[in-house]
């Protein structure tokens, strides 16, 4: 018998073909099923992030994946940079940066509906939807695709105290938060007012060691001096 030296044709029966298919279908918002079961692997110039998203905020959480999947936030810059506050991104016009340029008003024209709730709070690693103001915003409803990574502070007791009376007007942090807030730490004044849709869960000095960046300081909107990037960003297997 002669050897075959040409590429082989197999042939797959068409009900396998639907089987296979069927066991990730793809759902009307352009996610597979298996995205939900996914974390988000951020990798920056300065390390790498593994984020996971909440499924309490569904429609921050389906944004942030479908923007993943299109590869929306490869190679976009952290524009600005608050060291004890928050690192930022998500300006797709970052991905062709200018030298000495402020950044922070780009992304797509839509916005998502808030959906603040009581179970998700500004601690350290959170990840969170930018926003303008309330003057023009007053249903704070978030950016289609900037987002912030809390970074903040330790408070101690007096320090809540002080946020509850002049940042929340008298609203109570509850009890568990106030207790994170003063061991791993946070942004408390934050909370119940902009959308938190997930958090790192593995790579918190990567928070720290873009926060610790030198920066224009506002009169150079908060960019760092030199570039902090997301080269890529991936849906990967949980763990």
């Amino acid at each position: 018998m002669k050897k075959r030296t040409g590429p082989f044709l197999f042939l797959i029966p068409a009900g396998l073909i639907v089987l296979i298919s069927s066991c990730n279908p793809r759902l009307g918002n352009g996610l597979r099923k298996n995205d939900y079961r996914r974390d988000v692997e951020m990798v920056t110039s300065k390390g790498t992030m593994i984020i996971r998203l909440s499924d309490s905020t569904p429609l921050h959480r389906d944004n942030f994946l479908k923007l993943v999947r299109q590869g929306f936030y490869d190679s976009i810059l952290f524009h600005r940079v608050i060291k004890n506050f928050m690192v930022q991104a998500g300006d797709p016009k970052t991905k062709h940066p200018k030298p000495g340029e402020t950044y922070g008003d780009g992304g797509p024209e839509y916005t998502i509906p808030a959906e603040f709730r009581s179970t998700l709070f500004h601690k350290k690693g959170v990840v969170a939807a930018a926003r303008t103001g309330d003057n023009i915003n007053p249903q704070r409803a978030s950016s289609g695709a900037q987002f912030y990574i809390v970074q903040g502070k330790i408070f101690t007791d007096v320090g809540l105290d002080s946020v509850e009376t002049f940042r929340l007007k008298g609203r109570k942090l509850p009890a568990a938060h106030r207790t994170v807030y003063k061991t791993l730490g946070g942004a408390p004044h934050l909370d119940q007012n902009y959308t938190i849709f997930g958090e790192v869960i593995k790579g918190l000095p990567v928070i720290d060691s873009i926060a610790a960046v030198p920066t224009g300081g506002r009169s150079g909107g908060d960019r760092p001096l030199q570039d902090v990037q997301i080269i890529k960003a991936r849906l990967i297997k949980r763990t």
